[in-house]
């Protein structure tokens, strides 16, 4: 709230969670139950997120980032491969392929959508492309099943629905439930937060499997299968070298509340991004905010504007700082991967991507954001833009 001199007494995140005496009490159930790895809790959270994607499995690991890896394995990725992605995306997206050895090929987006088409994808495959990975931006569900007639057979898709959870896509089917292996992020600001974690989702319940084997050293069970089936215990063998990304009870407990909480969390979403929509041609004429961002078929994870080529008599990066002065936690999704050292390898031609790079900025959003912290995020950036 504001303090006696007009401006915040408290730093406004850009995507504050909302953290309740629910969550509270299902972490101290688990706590004094002394089963705090993965266990029977995982397993529900697991299954109660499967009926919210429409999907016949679901895989939880310890972060998004994970997912995509696995993900990635999954499909065959590996040495001399390539994978098509956006460079307007989280570093993750290009990670994954890097780690397997493959070469990310960064492709562009579409200006109003922020996001991937059937076009931009097909400008980037070639006869070394493996898999596409299609990222859900801010919570726009891209029209996979169009992406999938565009591409040949042996290319797979992975979507990326770090931000998408509760988005539907265009036939309004709830993203993950395409049958592609899709990701999913559960880290401190998302739409559904545990802290960390993340979660693949996925038709194929022998990928399933060998999912839950990867996530966990290559064993052909885990700790809790172990406890409940003691045969189990006897011995085991592992056929293929894995990781430790698993999920935990802790986390699950909390998740468990917070998909309870969903219905709740998406209305105050959309009520913001509606009070902010309705007040931008105020703000100024020509400042735009990504496509379809009140409809109910996005997720509404972030509120991305585009400020105006010209006639502003500041940056965007001017305009960002000085929101940060006012202790507005505006922030950036994101720097292009092909502006950054690592990345530029990889890339050429991005015409939108370039040109949306030095405008877009994202303004708070989230479950515990009030009208309050939305009118000062309002007024000031009004203040800041003329």
């Amino acid at each position: 709230m504001p303090g006696q001199n007009g401006t915040r007494e408290q730093y406004l995140p850009f995507g504050r969670p909302d953290i309740g005496d629910q969550e509270i009490e299902a972490v101290v159930r688990i706590l004094r139950s002394g089963w705090l790895g993965m266990g029977a809790e995982t397993i529900a959270f697991e299954q109660e997120l499967a009926a919210l994607f429409g999907a016949d499995q679901v895989v939880t690991v310890n972060s998004c980032t994970s997912g995509l890896f696995l993900a990635l394995k999954a499909a065959g990725v590996g040495p001399g491969d390539e994978v098509v992605c956006p460079s307007l995306t989280w570093c993750s997206t290009a990670n994954a392929a890097l780690y397997l050895g493959a070469t990310p090929v960064l492709c562009d987006v579409d200006l109003a959508t922020l996001s991937v088409t059937p076009e931009h994808v097909l400008a980037k495959v070639g006869p070394k492309t493996r898999a596409v990975m299609v990222v859900h931006m801010g919570g726009h569900a891209v029209d996979v099943g169009a992406i999938r007639r565009a591409l040949p057979e042996s290319v797979a898709i992975i979507e990326d629905a770090a931000h998408a959870l509760g988005a539907c896509y265009p036939d309004g089917s709830p993203v993950g439930s395409s049958g592609n292996l899709t990701c999913f992020s559960f880290y401190a600001n998302k739409n559904l937060s545990t802290g960390e974690g993340g979660a693949v989702a996925t038709a194929d319940a022998v990928l399933a499997d060998r999912l839950r084997s990867l996530r966990l050293h290559g064993l052909p069970s885990d700790a809790w299968s172990r406890f409940v089936n003691p045969r189990a215990a006897l011995g085991f063998d592992i056929r293929e070298l894995g990781y430790k990304m698993n999920y935990t009870d802790l986390q699950a407990a909390i998740g468990r509340v917070q998909l309870k909480r969903q219905a709740e969390f998406r209305a105050t979403r959309k009520k913001i991004a509606q009070r902010y929509w309705a007040a931008l041609p105020d703000i100024h004429p020509e400042i735009r905010c990504q496509a379809d961002i009140t409809h109910d078929y996005h997720a509404r994870h972030l509120f991305q504007i585009v400020l105006p080529e010209k006639g502003l008599t500041k940056t965007r990066d001017q305009i960002l700082l000085e929101l940060r002065d006012r202790k507005i936690g505006a922030s950036i999704h994101y720097t292009p991967l092909h502006w950054m050292t690592l990345y530029k390898p990889f890339a050429r031609n991005l015409t939108n991507t370039d040109n949306l790079a030095g405008r877009i900025m994202t303004l708070p959003i989230g479950a515990a954001i009030t009208d309050a912290d939305v009118d000062y995020v309002i007024d000031n950036l009004r203040e800041l833009v003329r």
